[in-house]
């Protein structure tokens, strides 16, 4: 079989691509920048954009399972265009699908609950690689986190973790129709966080627990929009019980424990390093 994946330069697309690559599989990667992909020796690489369903028909030829995402372009927009996608998918043969971030109500997600296809949502909380985008920085210039919420809880899971799953379902099938929640193993506080990866990193970081108004002041002066802003403090001053529940997921399908943080951590100590 040849397995599509889409967004295959992503977070958690490079990790699927070289899982199944590992695991045996013909791997086709999809990507609006093929010369700039990277990716491992023998996948097929090919250029396409999900904001233009016709671009796809070529990266669908041939295609027997599909992982989907179901945003598009460098702002992670929801993309409108979902039913098409499906169309075209169905079109060319493709016979099983999984969409990460799938939610009921969205069109993609839609469409694939009206077609005759084998689809199944994954939905993974708080990413643990979003600790890069978030203190890598802050981290590597003075050793230091400035944060609201010390103490709030989040069951954030392993990037390469939802991979796994995504393969194991697209490989092996199994659970058409149903969403995925997928989780790490242990919830964590903002301060725990902090300190298991001062220890995966061998010295000290200092947590500040901001207040509120001190956190929107200083998301203000990083140049963020009060929508964003207002996101956050709601996203993380009120967490839904989804993000800080843990589940069995990843064990259930892929037959092995989620990876802890303190994995993450000790995988990722460089790059919180100057």
């Amino acid at each position: 079989m040849t397995i599509l994946v889409t967004g295959a330069t992503g977070t958690v697309g490079r990790q699927l691509v070289e899982q199944l690559v590992q695991s045996g599989q013909r791997v086709r990667a999809l990507t609006r920048n093929p010369a700039k992909a990277e990716l491992p020796e023998g996948v097929e690489v090919v250029g396409g954009d999900l904001a233009d369903p016709d671009s796809l028909k070529e990266a669908f030829e041939g295609v027997t399972a599909a992982h989907l995402i179901n945003f598009a372009g460098d702002d992670y927009q929801p993309l409108k265009n979902g039913e098409r996608i499906i169309e075209v998918a169905a079109a060319a043969g493709v016979r099983r699908i999984t969409v990460l971030g799938g939610r009921a109500d969205g069109p993609m997600e839609q469409a694939l609950a009206a077609s005759s296809l084998e689809w199944t949502l994954l939905q993974p909380v708080e990413f643990m690689s979003n600790t890069l985008m978030w203190w890598a920085e802050s981290i590597k210039a003075e050793g230091v986190i400035r944060e609201p919420f010390g103490g709030r809880l989040s069951a954030l899971v392993h990037e390469a973790d939802i991979a796994a799953v995504a393969a194991t379902v697209l490989v092996e099938g199994g659970h058409h129709g149903e969403t995925l929640t997928i989780t790490g193993p242990e919830a964590i506080a903002t301060r725990d966080k902090v300190r298991m990866l001062a220890e995966a990193l061998g010295r000290e970081i200092t947590f500040v627990e901001l207040t509120e108004e001190q956190a929107k002041a200083k998301w203000r002066a990083d140049g963020m929009g009060e929508e964003t802003i207002g996101f956050l403090i709601q996203a993380l001053g009120n967490t839904p019980d989804i993000g800080k529940t843990v589940v069995s997921t990843v064990e259930d399908v892929t037959g092995r424990p989620a990876r802890a943080f303190s994995q993450w951590a000790a995988e990722h100590a460089a790059a919180f390093t100057a």
